[in-house]
């Protein structure tokens, strides 16, 4: 028994240790974060509604949590189900409503005609950057963050930023609609192609990168022209080619008449006389043509029949022909 007493302690021991290997010792929360929540609050960026739940301060692990937290199950006054819910602080969950209202329901009305119905999304988690043990705490340790994998329309169409990024003409347009209105808004935007962490995904959040909050950092750099807020958006077929016209008639040459030196190319005089023809040679008769005709051949000779004997039928001695071919003589075959 005291084995076993022994052995529990010793597996809770390590994962209590593997916990704080995980987190920063180190690190502490920056006042900016507590000043920037307090802001927002006092402003009434958010208000709390029946899918907007304010939630107990998070203080922990380490310097993770946040002030005033917000349980958070839809998005868009209800019209957007969070496949999972998320947990944010009060800048994060401003801009994210921002940014559903002015750019993501607009770019799927755009794209595919209707709205988006569901966001697949992960918020706070006490973490380092990247999951990885011993680096920096991520913003997602603050409710600062946000990660998006998939939109889901109205019909159930799914669009995912793993398979969207590269997919269809439609899928690609929305979803760097979707970037691009991410770095209007946030101060990190990664997508596929900035690194090898957010290939599946879209991560956005309000880090700090300068003191005085100025500096952004909106990856991968991609070439795309942005058609929302355009006055004649490219559409996302091809238009049906116009039919062929007939090619209008040549105008006429402007033949100058009066040119005093001949030299311009479109004068008479500059003109080259038309050089004659030469005579059209004589065809010589064909070889064949005062050849002899050929010799008629003689006539071949009936078969001879012999004499039937009296009581026997005649047409039973017929002749055989010959094998050899007919010769000129006109005496009897044998």
């Amino acid at each position: 028994m005291w084995r076993s007493v022994l052995a529990f302690s010793a597996l809770a021991l390590f994962g209590a240790g593997l916990t704080g290997c995980a987190i920063n010792k180190f690190e502490r929360r920056d006042a900016w974060r507590d000043q920037a929540e307090q802001v927002c609050l006092a402003k009434k960026l958010v208000e709390p509604t029946e899918f907007v739940v304010p939630a107990k301060e998070i203080d922990g692990p380490g310097p993770c949590g946040m002030t005033q937290p917000f349980r958070v199950t839809r998005l868009g006054g209800g019209a957007v189900i969070l496949k999972q819910k998320m947990t944010l602080g009060c800048p994060a969950l401003a801009e994210a409503e921002a940014w559903l209202a002015d750019t993501i329901q607009p770019a799927a009305a755009l794209y595919f005609g209707q709205p988006v119905a569901e966001i697949n999304a992960g918020s706070y988690a006490c973490r380092g950057r990247n999951n990885q043990v011993g680096a920096k705490l991520s913003e997602h340790s603050f409710g600062n963050a946000i990660d998006v994998m998939s939109f889901k329309l109205a019909d159930g169409y799914v669009i995912t930023v793993k398979g969207g990024w590269r997919g269809t003409e439609a899928e690609q347009g929305f979803l760097r609609e979707v970037f691009l209105g991410a770095c209007q808004r946030f101060t990190t935007v990664l997508a596929p192609g900035s690194n090898v962490f957010h290939y599946d995904h879209i991560h956005v959040d309000l880090a700090r990168h300068d003191p005085r909050g100025l500096k952004r950092i909106c990856q991968p750099l991609i070439k795309f022209t942005p058609q929302l807020g355009s006055d004649n958006p490219r559409p996302m077929s091809r238009p049906r080619p116009p039919e062929r016209q007939p090619a209008p008639p040549q105008a006429p040459v402007d033949i100058e008449e009066d040119d005093p030196y001949g030299a311009s190319p479109t004068s008479r005089a500059a003109r080259a006389p038309a050089r004659p023809r030469a005579p059209a040679r004589p065809v010589a008769p064909s070889a064949y043509a005062s050849a002899p005709a050929p010799r008629p051949m003689p006539a071949r000779p009936a078969p001879r029949v012999a004499a039937a004997l009296p009581g026997e039928d005649p047409g039973g001695f017929e002749e055989p022909l010959s094998l050899a071919a007919p010769g000129l003589s006109s005496g009897p075959i044998y």
